[in-house]
């Protein structure tokens, strides 16, 4: 029975990475720890990180960016945040999806999202008039601004700018049912 000893990588320099010329084929360099870079015949460079999941232990990658845009440095960076993750028993590509999708539902809730689920619910207990009213006034002064912003990226300070100009003018009749 023979043991196997682990092999070990030397660590890339930004030299190596920078004039890793292109094969016929694709080819990786590694810089240890699960880091490599795949350099393509079109001569992009890709980095990515090679881990076993937890629960499946099943190898898999995840890709962290191309190079130059994504430094040796940063890359490394990235790996050990994921290694991090791995020993808490998250896999990366799952934690980033979930990141991401989470990120998406706060973007899309921006203010105009909101308000016309708000306007909804309220048609009930007012005119059809009213609320028509509310949302012209809404579409004339608020929106212009602060329609596109995701609901809690919206400032106290960025709504007084808005309100202000309104309530100047003498026609701030804006009433919250």
């Amino acid at each position: 029975m023979s043991l196997r000893m682990p092999v070990i990588v030397k660590p890339l320099t930004n030299t190596e990475v920078k004039q890793a010329k292109p094969k016929d084929k694709v080819y990786a360099l590694s810089d240890g720890d699960g880091l490599s870079i795949r350099v393509k015949p079109n001569d992009s460079k890709l980095w990515l990180f090679n881990y076993t999941t937890p629960y499946t232990k099943k190898r898999t990658s995840i890709s962290f960016g191309i190079y130059p845009e994504l430094s040796l440095a940063n890359a490394r960076k990235r790996r050990d945040e994921a290694r991090k993750l791995l020993a808490k028993d998250i896999v990366p590509k799952e934690n980033r999806e979930e990141k991401k999708r989470i990120n998406n539902i706060f973007h899309n809730n921006t203010l105009k999202h909101i308000a016309k689920k708000w306007l909804e619910i309220k048609k009930g207990t007012v005119t059809t008039d009213h609320a028509k009213d509310i949302w012209r006034s809404l579409e004339l002064h608020i929106f212009p601004s602060l329609r596109k912003i995701p609901i809690h990226k919206i400032t106290a300070i960025q709504t007084i700018e808005v309100i202000e100009p309104i309530s100047a003018k003498g026609t701030f009749q804006f009433r919250v049912f």
